[in-house]
């Protein structure tokens, strides 16, 4: 059945361009690189100028430690002491569990509701309207239906991450030209091996799509999730700082949020282009 699998293409090498195209990608890319340098700093100068008015404003000045001098030097605090790997680590932990949870529910329900209309049209109209429920919605029940806050907020980081990796999936089937389902039952395969020799590599890209859009809302939620009773996870740990008015420490653990979000984000992002391949003509 190794003959099942549909042939697979890499994307066009770069290499491959004529000279003159090669010279214009490098100015592109050039240009790429300086504009985003640029919106860095942009967006520092504008944190700059709303601390400085903040720390001037009778008002607000309680609120100065927002600026990125302390904020940056308390981050600086956070990662020379340990804080931020110790309070990372929990979240992280919370964060994979339930993508692992989430991948292993959404696949295959993704792919069968892709594969059997039947399923596609009876599962439509509940999956619209549950997916549309913010997963913090769910907090009281889990709080009530979980044993411990860890479960709870793991159930809260599957209800965000799911949604997407089913959706994925079940596009990327509906996407699988037919005629490849024919040549398989006409090689003599049975429905086990149609889904795992030809619609699995067929939805690798789509479900890594998915995986990417789930992350980002799973680490989106994971913040709030953790103001439950846990002791430890970013939320917590910016929900301490918060009461203990430390707002440095505070803009510090936003600012290590942020970092560790664009990592994953772009972890998955370069993963993608990496599998990236295209069915063959």
């Amino acid at each position: 059945m190794s003959s099942l699998t549909p042939a697979l293409t890499p994307e066009t090498d770069n290499s491959s361009l004529p000279d003159g195209k090669n010279h214009s990608l490098v100015r592109f890319n050039g240009r790429s690189l300086l504009l985003k340098f640029a919106g860095v700093l942009i967006f520092l100068g504008a944190w700059y100028l709303g601390g400085q008015w903040v720390a001037n404003n009778p008002d607000t000045q309680n609120f100065a430690d927002f600026a990125p001098e302390p904020a940056l030097k308390a981050f600086s605090d956070l990662v020379t002491s340990g804080s931020i790997i110790e309070n990372s680590l929990p979240s992280l932990k919370r964060i994979f569990l339930g993508i692992i949870i989430a991948l292993a529910v959404g696949i295959p329900l993704g792919v069968a509701i892709g594969r059997f209309s039947i399923l596609n049209d009876s599962t439509h109209l509940p999956f619209q309207f549950l997916r549309m429920i913010s997963p913090l919605a769910w907090m009281p029940i889990a709080v009530l239906v979980y044993p411990t806050w860890d479960s709870a907020i793991i159930f809260l980081i599957t209800m965000a991450a799911v949604w997407p990796l089913i959706l994925s999936s079940a596009a990327g089937v509906k996407r699988i030209d037919p005629s490849w389902f024919t040549v398989a039952r006409n090689l003599g395969a049975n429905e086990f091996q149609i889904i795992t020799k030809v619609i699995l590599p067929a939805v690798l890209y789509d479900i890594l799509n998915g995986l990417r859009l789930a992350i980002g809302i799973a680490w989106v939620v994971i913040v709030p999730a953790e103001f439950l009773g846990v002791s430890s996870g970013l939320g917590y740990a910016i929900n301490d700082a918060r009461d203990t008015l430390e707002y440095d420490t505070l803009a510090a653990y936003v600012i290590a949020i942020g970092f560790i979000g664009y990592v994953l984000d772009s972890s998955c992002g370069f993963l993608t282009k990496k599998i990236n391949w295209t069915g063959a003509n």
